[in-house]
């Protein structure tokens, strides 16, 4: 039996009643994993921490996770997360509901400034709108545009057409619509009244109504029969009345349901408390058991223990950079105390004056309001009052200070002084748990180079020659090799030649490259259309001794192809452009008498040689040796050096849009899926692909 990778409809039905539990949870943070999975921390007052998964992918469920079921967060958030903690930071969860009896939940987060709708469509492909109050689309995971339905940014959100809800129609109706159908029982309570191939044979099995029974032959016992069962079912759902299971074949999850199931019966079967718990036990399970039956390799896999010490030095060295802004925060502040002594000083007496005399905060802080409008400066310096704590919040020239007036300047100044004290106390023990840290990550690389070394042996001794190709796609583990480049930093390809070709994606780096990077040997690309990158060949590397090049005309041709695929050509969705080339001392920044250049920007002076009708082409790959990355540029250049590629040209598709179709093409043609995920993610596609609509050429 195939294991159930999505929620039922009647699944969602019985979760909506338990996630509703959860209401009042406030938001802390939002992730993004791969392209399909949304995690939500939350703080809950009688629960603590509460962990909401979302997943569209190849696997669809929603429920709140035991905290040890949830991946380590991603180390770099993509735009759709970091649009999701500016929104819903500080918001509190305020519910959840099944659109009709579909597939469909809608999630309600509000907050002061702004209420959102997370709208997770659980069905075919899979997608997570986010909604603003009016219903109007922020943004998507993917954009849906349809006669029937739109779901993009900036239009109103389109759910898909209405489905027959067969929970909350009458005995007429259910019969009405039974009778409309022309072919056997449970055919038509699956598709009909959408119950699923499932709960159809369910039903059938409460209500003691053969499956196969033709419509032509069902009587009102039948019906009767079915449409109490169906009445049962909703009963349960509504009143929450679950006794949950997880099935299970051959020690393999395959099922979970919210009630016991006839259907199931000859299955083991674990039971839980609630409904969500079994959800989320069954699908870590689910996930993790191929990875435990993997048979084809012993080798333990080193890359992601490596990538996950590394997620955590990552995790510690932002920790200790903010324990060094804190600590500086600190002393700033106890430094702004002192230079403005007298100030803090006549704040704090007549604070402290007027809470001896018995006046409430109330009181005090309508004095100082009143004193800012007559312009004191005293009163205009505080800013907040904290009447729970007794503390003030004062602003001076520009760093906000927190005062306790019942004690004097000094004492303030000192505590400040402490708390930067105690942080950089804290900074030490983060110092103390990253090489701690890296001495276990070194491990990890050591024993991971004795098992290669021991393979290299064991190889050695079996066979001199080793294949000549290896079938990276079929792998079950391809190994990571990821290098950093000085490249990295802008767009990059090399030629068929294996020379470096670097292009500036905003003003700011192509002014770099000219000014830091661009050598006498080299040559200057640019395309006639205005807003094109400069792109650079590269004779040789920063660090290489300058050496005259004679560039192959491939090499020239590939350069001007590049510099015309990401420049305004494509984003105006022209096939091809022009584009010319001249000497580094024939580019300058000093403009003629009388004219101006904006950042970026450059004069060329002299003759210039140019490539005519040059193809706006580019492809997209997966390089998997010498080193495992994603690359990107001139088709001719691309292919020979990946391991699978894809070609783009100028299409309809927005650029996140077709970078996400990138990136499930590659995935499905690579057995170890992990892999894709840790080189290949979508945002490191998009980084390759052309500003603007793009198409992929079926391959």
């Amino acid at each position: 039996m195939d294991a159930k990778r999505e929620l039922t409809s009647v699944d969602l039905a019985a979760l909506v009643t338990e996630l509703s539990r959860y209401e009042g949870a406030k938001v802390d943070k939002a992730y993004l994993y791969d392209d399909d999975l949304l995690r939500f921390r939350m703080r809950d007052f009688d629960r603590g921490r509460v962990e909401l998964l979302i997943e569209v992918g190849d696997i669809k469920r929603a429920h709140v996770a035991d905290p040890e079921n949830v991946a380590d967060a991603p180390g770099r958030p993509p735009n759709f997360a970091m649009m999701l903690r500016n929104r819903l930071s500080g918001a509190d969860f305020a519910g959840v509901e099944q659109y009709e009896f579909d597939r469909i939940l809608v999630f309600e987060f509000e907050r002061e400034d702004e209420n959102t709708r997370i709208v997770a469509e659980l069905f075919g492909q899979g997608n997570v709108a986010v909604l603003d109050e009016t219903g109007e689309v922020v943004q998507s995971l993917e954009t849906v545009r349809l006669k029937s339905r739109t779901v993009a940014p900036g239009s109103q959100y389109g759910f898909p057409e209405s489905r027959l809800h067969p929970l909350d129609m009458g005995y007429d109706a259910f019969v009405r619509r039974m009778e409309e159908s022309d072919t056997d029982v449970v055919r038509t309570l699956a598709t009909q009244l959408n119950f699923g191939g499932l709960y159809g044979e369910e039903l059938c099995s409460r209500a003691g109504v053969e499956k196969t029974l033709d419509i032509s032959e069902a009587g009102d016992d039948d019906y009767q029969a079915l449409y109490d069962a169906i009445g049962r079912i909703a009963d349960r759902l509504r009143d929450g009345d679950f006794d949950p299971r997880v099935y299970l074949e051959d020690d393999r999850v395959v099922d979970v349901t919210p009630f016991p199931l006839e259907e199931r019966d000859g299955l083991d079967e674990e039971a839980y408390d609630s409904f969500n718990a079994a959800v989320d036990a069954y699908f870590d399970r689910l996930q993790r058991e191929p990875e435990e039956e993997t048979t084809e390799s012993s080798r333990p896999d080193f890359e992601s223990e490596i990538a996950k010490q590394e997620r955590i030095i990552e995790q510690q060295e932002g920790a200790i950079e903010g324990f060094e802004e804190q600590a500086e925060t600190e002393r700033e502040r106890a430094e702004e105390l002192y230079a403005h002594y007298d100030l803090v000083d006549e704040i704090i007496s007549t604070v402290r004056s007027a809470l001896d005399s018995g006046e409430s905060w109330d009181d005090i802080e309508e004095t100082l309001d009143a004193g800012a409008e007559r312009g004191i400066p005293a009163a205009e310096a505080v800013v907040d009052i904290d009447p729970q704590n007794g503390v003030l919040t004062v602003d001076l020239d520009g760093t906000r200070v927190p005062v306790d007036p019942s004690m004097g300047v000094e004492k303030n100044a000192n505590e400040r002084y402490q708390e930067a004290k105690r942080v950089e106390e804290k900074k030490e023990g983060a110092l103390a748990a990253i090489e701690n840290t890296r001495e276990e990550l070194a491990a990890v690389k050591q024993r991971r180079e004795e098992w290669e070394a021991e393979d290299e042996d064991e190889s050695e001794t079996e066979s001199e020659e080793e294949p000549a190709d290896i079938d990276w796609l079929s792998r079950s583990s391809v190994p990571i090799k990821q290098p950093e480049h000085w490249y990295e930093d802008f767009r990059w390809f090399h030629t068929s030649d294996d020379f470096l070709v670097v292009g500036g994606r905003n003003a700011d780096e192509n002014e770099a490259l000219v000014k830091k990077y661009m050598e006498s040997n080299d040559r200057f690309f640019h395309t006639q259309a205005h807003g094109g990158p400069v792109t650079v060949l590269k004779a040789t590397g920063p660090s290489e001794k300058a050496r005259e090049v004679d560039f192959p005309d491939s090499s020239l041709r590939e350069a001007a192809q590049f510099a015309v695929a990401y420049s305004s050509v494509w984003k105006d969705g022209r096939f091809a452009g022009d584009a010319y080339m001249v000497e580094p001392d024939q580019v300058s920044k000093t403009p003629e008498s009388g004219e101006y250049i904006e950042k970026g920007g450059f004069v060329i002076r002299g003759d210039r040689t140019y490539f005519r009708d040059v193809s706006a082409s580019v492809a997209v790959g997966i390089q998997c040796e010498p080193e495992t990355r994603v690359i990107g540029g001139p088709p001719a250049a691309i292919e020979p050096r990946a391991t699978t590629t894809l070609r783009l040209e100028p299409g309809k598709y927005a650029q996140n849009d077709a970078a996400k179709m990138c990136y499930r093409r590659f995935k499905e043609r690579f057995a170890d899926e992990s892999f894709v995920r840790k080189i290949a993610s979508p945002d490191r596609i998009q980084e390759f692909l052309p500003p603007g609509g793009s198409d992929i050429v079926d391959d």
